[in-house]
């Protein structure tokens, strides 16, 4: 899942998610424009060049080409590994006000087996940590963390790798230096549940935000800064025996996400005991999407541009993506 320098795409988002874009640009929020959207990005041509797997919902798990191949072929023809996303989503945290916890396990073992004889290899689950002067509490940090061992047990269990997702949010006003303390605090609360719960750390996928300041956070830091904030917390608290790191995005542009993760890779070439990969969702989606709209006749080039995103974090991987890949004819025609 992280060997040739490729990547993950996710394409997990709800119902929900998926129809608020595309109410955004204006496309219909229909369950047929929701299956051709996700047939535009598993036909890609050339994708598995740049993608080692793909993280799909339920819905995208079912659903089938125009041609009627399912998704989860089309991917194995790619050269893909299919992945499913199997919590339930978040709810108020009891006790907590403001703060969230992510429902699912009850019933994982029968869901992830199902998903399993569909053709998925691996699986998703995602807490979420909102940030502030008060926030996170003890009691969300240890929930979540818990949870997320419990859901990686279960999943290797089955046979599925776990892809493990604590993602500390952007939202907020808080500094780079706040998101670094509350990671690290995420970060050792997972792998002391991971030791606990008996998660074999071998195998497994994390799949934790970059350390970065807050969206309202008047400092915005430096590719090279950034770099240093989260490789050095990933230091201080993964276990060497954990194989990949593979980022969230979660709502970075296309072109910071990728200059990021380029900066990482070429700054801590070889003094890192784990690869550093990518798990984007929006940061590959997006431009494509915007092209699309919807529309039929706009998919080849839709797919060039999403092509083209995947590409840059697979240079990416290597240190060597640059702001000139962006001044392709597949990037030109995303903006």
């Amino acid at each position: 899942m992280v060997a040739d320098d490729k990547g993950l795409l996710a394409i997990d988002e709800s119902i929900g998610t998926c129809n608020r874009r595309f109410a955004a640009l204006g496309i219909p929020e229909t369950a047929d424009r929701r299956r051709a959207w996700r047939e535009l990005i598993v036909t890609t041509p050339g994708l598995g060049q740049s993608i080692s797997g793909a993280i799909l919902c339920d819905e995208t798990i079912r659903q089938r080409t125009g041609g009627e191949a399912s998704f989860v072929s089309v991917l194995d023809d790619a050269g893909i590994l299919p992945g499913i996303k199997v919590d339930a989503g978040t709810i108020e945290l009891a006790g907590h006000p403001g703060e969230k916890i992510t429902e699912g396990l009850d019933g994982l073992q029968a869901r992830l087996a199902t998903y399993a004889e569909m053709g998925a290899r691996f699986a998703k689950w995602r807490g979420v940590i909102a940030v502030d002067a008060d926030r996170p509490s003890r009691g969300c940090v240890e929930a979540n963390a818990q949870a997320l061992a419990r859901y990686a047990t279960i999943c290797q269990q089955v046979g599925l790798v776990p892809v493990v997702e604590p993602e500390v949010l952007m939202e907020g006003s808080h500094d780079l230096a706040r998101c670094a303390e509350v990671t690290e605090a995420v970060l050792r609360a997972f792998f002391r549940h991971a030791d606990e719960q008996g998660v074999m750390l071998e195998a497994m996928i994390l799949k934790p935000n970059m350390v970065l300041p807050g969206l309202d956070c008047a400092n915005q830091e430096d590719a090279d800064t950034i770099a240093n904030a989260t490789v050095n917390c990933l230091l201080h608290t993964v276990p060497a025996s954990v194989p990949g790191i593979a980022f969230l995005s979660g709502g970075q542009t296309g072109e910071l996400a990728s200059a990021r993760l380029n900066a990482m890779n070429l700054r801590f070439r070889g003094r890192m005991p784990w690869q550093l990969a990518f798990s984007f969702a929006r940061a590959i989606q997006q431009p494509a999407l915007q092209i699309w709209a919807g529309q039929d006749d706009r998919v080849q080039a839709a797919q060039a541009a999403l092509a083209h995103r995947a590409m840059c974090n697979h240079a990416a991987r290597r240190g060597a993506y640059d702001a000139a890949m962006e001044l392709t004819p597949a990037a030109a025609s995303a903006r």
